[in-house]
């Protein structure tokens, strides 16, 4: 097909190009494809394949056009792949379209690379290790929230305290100033889930009692409408519940887990949280040495490829639709450095040969097995079904490739 193309802009990984293709082209391809058409459709009063091929065209004329646009941006981003031998990153988006009867057909392609990474240095930096010490004052913050995650929340008839849990009915003024019923909710005094001057207010109150009070609201109020405003505010309390944590003790620890003392309960709490100290800081020195081989061998990374990534975590989080933008403009730098990081270590897994084998995956999945007392080819079945090797596969060779790197970077231990 006669298609000539003209490059608009170049520049990092996007491409955008102007085509055209003359009249007597695209009357050729209208032909093949109402022909096609002929050949197959059903008309009344001809038998199938012997309809008139100009009346093939004006009965299916929408289609044919359809299928002539499809096929000649096809043929044009064929022809741009092969032409300059494009590793293309995502599907192209055509804009400004034009396309009258019996004229030729002029559009723009716009494309995105994959982009060229050299990676030129990756050696000689240096990082910082955390120290990634436990303090027994963490592993007391743990055996606290265990105690925290068993208490027991008991009634009692005083005034509440900071902490205490209460039932209330509670009603807002409304724009003419009339308070209406009250509705139900249960807060928890002093984790934020009321604004201060309404827990002040139940602070001041006994089980049973109703008060009402003008209210200001705080001038960090989420609503911005709402934002130091005062308003009329009712309050029955109807129930005051106090937490009880259970005593610090060998029966809590026996409670908690297969533990014969408490020593033995701080004992597993320390070791984990050794472990988590770990792979906390093999993380950071990753994400250092990640981060000053980007600095050092700078390239721009698809924006289409940033999308993905903050649409999935739009999926992942949930984010409403009135949160989105705000969560993209927070996202972004993150997408960017994620997708920056992968594109770094997939350059260096296929320069440097260290991608994951299959004998790799194998014996991962031998040693998760001999980890669950399973068979291997039982485990290998169950992963394969929730999709899991590829993240397996992935997690070797990220390992492969940090391997080597540490092998040529210094890491210090932070003091």
């Amino acid at each position: 097909m006669d298609i000539q193309i003209t490059t608009k802009k170049s520049a990092g990984v996007e491409r955008l190009l102007a085509v055209s293709v003359p009249a007597a082209a695209i009357k050729a391809v209208e032909t093949t494809t109402a022909r096609r058409y002929a050949s197959t459709v059903r008309l009344p009063g001809f038998r199938p394949g012997k309809a008139p091929p100009d009346l093939v065209k004006k009965r299916f004329k929408d289609a044919i056009r359809q299928e002539v646009i499809e096929r000649v941006v096809q043929e044009a981003f064929q022809q741009v792949i092969d032409e300059q031998k494009l590793k293309v990153a995502a599907q192209p988006h055509v804009h400004d379209l034009k396309f009258d009867d019996g004229e030729g057909m002029t559009f723009e392609l716009h494309l995105e690379v994959r982009p060229e990474i050299e990676l030129a240095r990756v050696e000689g930096f240096k990082v910082q290790r955390p120290a990634g010490e436990v303090a027994e004052t963490g592993v007391d913050e743990q055996i606290e929230q265990l105690r925290d995650q068993r208490a027991a929340w008991s009634p009692v008839l005083e005034r509440p305290l900071p902490g205490d849990m209460v039932t209330v009915l509670l009603a807002t003024a409304e724009d003419d100033g009339e308070i209406p019923e009250g509705r139900e909710y249960t807060i928890v005094l002093g984790g934020n889930q009321a604004i201060p001057g309404i827990e002040e207010l139940i602070m001041e109150m006994a089980p049973s009692e109703t008060l009402e009070r003008a209210v200001r609201w705080p001038e960090d109020f989420p609503d911005e409408a709402q934002r130091g405003k005062t308003k009329p505010v009712r309050v029955a309390l109807q129930e005051v519940k106090r937490k009880s944590v259970p005593p610090l003790d060998d029966a809590f620890a026996r409670e908690v887990g297969d533990f014969e003392s408490l020593e033995g309960l701080r004992a597993t709490v320390r070791k984990d949280l050794a472990e988590h100290a770990v792979r906390e800081a093999d993380a950071a020195v990753r994400q250092q040495l990640v981060e000053q081989i980007a600095a050092a061998n700078p390239f721009d990374v698809p924006p289409s490829w940033v999308n993905q990534m903050i649409d999935a975590y739009l999926q992942v989080y949930q984010v409403t639709e009135d949160e989105r933008d705000r969560f993209v403009s927070e996202f972004l730098p993150v997408a960017e450095r994620q997708v920056r990081r992968d594109l770094i270590i997939d350059t260096l897994a296929e320069r440097e040969h260290l991608a994951a084998t299959e004998a790799d995956v194998d014996e991962r999945v031998a040693e998760v097995a001999q980890k669950r007392g399973a068979e291997p080819g039982q485990v290998y079945a169950s992963l394969q079904k929730a999709g899991r090797l590829k993240e397996i596969e992935r997690s070797l060779t990220e390992d492969k490739v940090f391997g080597w790197l540490l092998e040529r970077n210094t890491v210090e231990q932070a003091n």
